[in-house]
């Protein structure tokens, strides 16, 4: 294992997961490398739940703030949550241990643009960070790291952290080494000078991460893989979703908005983006490029097929079969993708730059096309934001998809009024469902609602949608946004005390 560890000064600092979770203590402001359930350390925190646990059990409180550059896995956010180690969670998360918590109000999640968190650290609104724990891939012979299969927030957390804990885990290829690009060129503000990138192909920074080597403190050795949540095939409706938005893409090219060559698209993960991705093969697409977040298994597919010529993102969220896929030509895949820091992958000079077509999901959006991400009535939490809304108003085009319905139809994705908003109507061009396209682009408030009602919405709901604009348009309180009120949220206050949007009768 001492192979990955080139640096003899960094081979007594080798110690347990059990020894090095010693070194976090009870208040600390803590950052975990992680991003989509890729690259996040595995044994420390699990040492440190357990250590949590007898903490409770003799009486004594121990809990943590933890940031990370988004989701992670069980080992991570499922182990400390189980044992309610954490205080404040930021800024993305996806663990149903870790979100039942935040829904029963016993921890602090803050929820914010995935591009803000680094910035956010350096100007100093998450206060000191106290100690990191960065997965990586290899230390060199002069103490410099390769990343392992996510960069995210490392660099900040490297640099902002008072003490450094590395888990360095054998299990990530080392062939890895030469795919990330880590630009050293940020600066606080007024010192920003433009960040030389104009191409997702572009390399910009180095390969590897630094690190003041007076900081690492403990040395994890580990083997073990990601997250590999495994994608099931795209159902129906996520084939009609893409059928719908290729269509639109064609549109675009017969009017000279786009080439055939697109613009670098933007992709959010799950069946309705992979059914997209899958519907470019088959439409007879090549040589286009991703500037994203996350590689997933059918952007694997893409570029092995010619149909991507270079993805750039900040991390890896694959199944194992992509990652054995990956692992089996990994040097191929290394000349093609580019793994970047989450302050370069999401920001928003750059998507603007490079014109993105930002591809998300949602869970739903009202008639004038407000966009609800990340709450479940208004209240619940899924997962967050992420970094949809670095994409969305800054991107060439921003398209938000989701089927029409939910819970076997008991739920409408298109609701009079959204019960919370991530992504206001200035910020929406595109609504895609199963039933039709909407776009918004040069569309008044009632043009667009015409649009999404008679275009997103599912025949069960349509009526009632039309019913309530027109009633809004006669008797609102104003008719340029018109809604009614009294009523406007009743769709969602049914659900909760029914579990069906449906009236009843």
């Amino acid at each position: 294992m001492h192979d990955r560890i080139r640096d003899a000064r960094m081979l007594e600092r080798v110690m347990s997961a059990e020894q090095a979770a010693e070194l976090i203590r009870p208040g600390m402001t803590v950052a975990m490398s992680g991003f989509t359930g890729a690259g996040y350390p595995k044994a420390v925190p699990q040492a440190l739940a357990a250590r949590m646990e007898s903490a409770h059990a003799a009486g004594d409180k121990f809990r943590i703030r933890v940031l990370t550059g988004a989701s992670t896995a069980p080992e991570l956010d499922g182990a400390l949550a189980k044992v309610d180690g954490m205080e404040l969670r930021l800024p993305y998360q996806s663990d149903p241990a870790l979100r039942e918590r935040i829904n029963a109000g016993e921890l602090d999640y803050l929820d914010i643009h995935l591009s803000h968190v680094a910035q956010h650290t350096w100007f100093g609104f998450f206060g000191e960070i106290d100690l990191a724990v960065i997965e990586v891939a290899g230390v060199l012979e002069d103490g410099r790291l390769i990343p392992s299969s996510s960069v995210g927030n490392n660099k900040t957390w490297l640099e902002q952290a008072g003490t450094v804990i590395l888990e360095v885990n054998r299990f990530q290829p080392a062939e890895l080494e030469g795919m990330h690009d880590v630009y050293y060129g940020t600066a606080l503000p007024p010192h920003r000078k433009p960040i030389p990138l104009t191409s997702p192909e572009d390399r910009i920074g180095e390969p590897y991460l630094r690190v003041d080597p007076d900081k690492i403190a403990a040395i994890v050795e580990t083997d073990a893989p990601d997250r590999n949540s495994p994608f099931n095939p795209p159902d129906e409706a996520s084939q009609q979703i893409a059928g719908h938005l290729l269509e639109f893409l064609g549109h675009e090219i017969g009017r000279g908005r786009l080439t055939e060559k697109l613009l670098p698209l933007q992709s959010g993960v799950g069946n309705i983006p992979n059914a997209v991705l899958e519907g470019l093969a088959a439409g007879g697409y090549r040589g286009l490029t991703a500037y994203t977040e996350v590689i997933q298994d059918g952007m694997l597919k893409l570029i092995k097929d010619g149909v991507l010529k270079m993805a750039s993102a900040t991390s890896f969220s694959l199944s194992r079969a992509g990652v054995d896929e990956f692992n089996a030509h990994v040097d191929y895949y290394r000349e093609r993708i580019i793994l970047r820091t989450q302050e370069i992958s999401n920001h928003p000079e750059l998507v603007r730059r490079l014109g993105c077509i930002a591809l998300n999901g949602m869970i739903e959006a009202d008639i004038y096309g407000n966009i609800n991400s990340t709450h479940v009535a208004g209240s619940r939490i899924m997962n967050g934001i992420g970094g949809s809304g670095d994409f969305a108003r800054n991107g060439y085009l921003s398209v938000f998809m989701s089927p029409s319905t939910a819970k076997a139809g008991q739920v409408s994705s298109i609701v009079p009024m959204a019960s919370h908003v991530d992504h206001t109507e200035h910020d929406t061009m595109v609504v895609v469902t199963e039933q039709g396209l909407a776009d918004l682009r040069g569309l008044a408030p009632k043009q667009r609602a015409r649009s999404i009602i008679e275009n997103c919405a599912h025949p069960d709901y349509r009526p009632l949608l039309q019913d309530y604009f027109d009633r809004a348009c006669r008797d609102g309180y104003g008719r340029h946004t018109p809604h009614l009120l009294g009523e406007a949220l009743s769709w969602h206050q049914r659900f909760v005390e029914t579990g069906s949007m449906r009236p009843a009768g």
